[in-house]
């Protein structure tokens, strides 16, 4: 199934997002892991792999247990970076004999060490010139990455709304969030959006701050903020786990609960192969997954998308 044909049946989907484990012992976690999150019957998962396109066999491996042995609508993410026309041809071939219809088509990241992107004149250097290429050719649903506080790399947020507009116009059935903090940086990146006629579905990114040293290192590396009210109920925690995963949880409720009730179609969950998380959350969220509302239906919320 594809992931379009969900947004028909459901006014609100909830999704996670996985990353294939690098060795045995963490196959093993990965393992009990997925299972306890497999439960919650999510709309769809995805699974991620390394810069560079590292990891990417065992991406697909993941993608074919996740669809053809358990039966989970599955997205399998892909990045042009160190890779010919000839190679995404066959891949996305492999993908369509597997029976998955859905790829997360990025950019990607520089090999692991490179401070740079290589050249690749056999392929693609930018992520909506692999989204045309795809589209253009093989019948998938294809999501695409969006960053509500700008890409990392982008001079400006108008730069980077033209990016995303190029990535639309290629092809991108919906959007993904990067995961943000502050909830305004969504809703003012949804009208925006809006106003640069870019009206395909937004799903915002979350993830919880159960480890704050880990996630702020990273956070800052793609140019994610860490407002000042959540540093000063998370940082007095660092150093006790219990505690920092209580008050990195009820954060991410309220976060959740707030995007919810003003219209947001969903919550694609990074969980960073760890189930409690993302549990306790989604069960905090459950009620609000179950009612149905009518997408962007309120208005009285200054941060709320505009009709």
């Amino acid at each position: 199934m594809k992931i379009t044909e969900i947004f028909e049946k459901q006014e609100r989907t909830y999704s996670f997002e996985f990353f294939p484990p690098k060795d045995y012992s963490t196959a093993v976690k990965f393992g009990i892991n997925a299972g306890q999150l497999m439960k919650l019957d999510p709309s769809f998962v995805s699974i991620t792999y390394g810069a560079g396109g590292s990891t990417q066999e065992n991406t697909f491996d993941l993608v074919d247990l996740f669809h053809n042995d358990l039966g989970f609508v599955s997205m399998a993410h892909y990045t042009c970076i160190n890779a010919t026309k000839e190679k995404i041809a066959y891949d996305m071939r492999t993908l369509k004999d597997m029976g998955v219809q859905n790829a997360m088509l990025l950019r990607g990241d520089p090999p692991k060490g490179a401070k740079s992107f290589p050249e690749n004149p056999d392929g693609f250097n930018y992520g909506s010139d692999l989204i045309r290429f795809v589209k253009d050719q093989y019948d998938l649903c294809i999501g695409a990455g969006a960053y509500p506080e700008k890409h990392v790399e982008a001079k400006s947020k108008e730069e980077d709304l033209i990016n995303l507009r190029l990535k639309v116009d290629a092809g991108a059935d919906f959007l993904v969030t990067q995961f943000f903090f502050n909830n305004k940086f969504y809703w003012d990146f949804i009208n925006n959006t809006q106003q640069k006629g870019i009206n395909k579905r937004i799903i915002p990114g979350v993830i919880p701050i159960t480890n704050y040293k880990s996630i702020a290192k990273f956070a800052q590396k793609i140019g994610v903020s860490i407002p000042d009210n959540i540093k000063k109920r998370i940082e007095p925690y660092i150093d006790k786990p219990d505690d920092m995963y209580k008050a990195g949880l009820d954060l991410a409720i309220e976060q959740c609960h707030e995007l919810l009730d003003n219209g947001a179609p969903g919550i694609h969950f990074y969980t960073l192969n760890k189930s409690r998380a993302a549990i306790d959350l989604y069960e905090n969220l459950s009620s609000d997954f179950k009612e149905v509302k009518t997408k962007f239906e309120k208005t009285s919320i200054p941060y709320a998308p505009q009709k």
